[in-house]
């Protein structure tokens, strides 16, 4: 996690708390990062964006890869879809660790 110091407007700061309040229970950092993803999707970009989840009931013991909780064998957890950024390295920088959100880290994001 990295700090960063910069201005917003009144009008932003006001943006920014509503959304955080009505998505993000207050969190102003997964607001933003939910606003740039949502940027990144719809603008030219290098890397890979998540775009939406699939369910998956998993067939083993795993964590979220968000949050970190471990989620037993049979539960629904949601695997993130990708969309290609325009790099033509794009594809060598897939994440390939196995990822699943649990439903809670979705809801969140979403």
């Amino acid at each position: 996690m990295k700090r960063l110091n910069f201005t917003l407007d009144n009008s932003t700061v006001d943006l920014l708390q509503e959304l955080a309040d009505k998505f993000y229970s207050g969190n102003k950092s997964q607001t933003v990062r939910a606003a740039l993803e949502s940027l990144a999707s719809h603008q030219g970009h290098d890397g890979w964006v998540i775009t939406g989840y699939t369910p998956l009931r998993i067939d083993h013991d795993v964590a979220c890869h968000t949050c970190g909780n471990e989620q037993a064998e049979g539960n629904v957890l949601f695997k993130p879809v990708f969309e290609r950024g325009n790099s033509p390295k794009a594809i060598e920088h897939i994440p390939s660790e196995e990822w699943v959100e649990c439903p809670m880290c979705v809801e969140k994001s979403s």
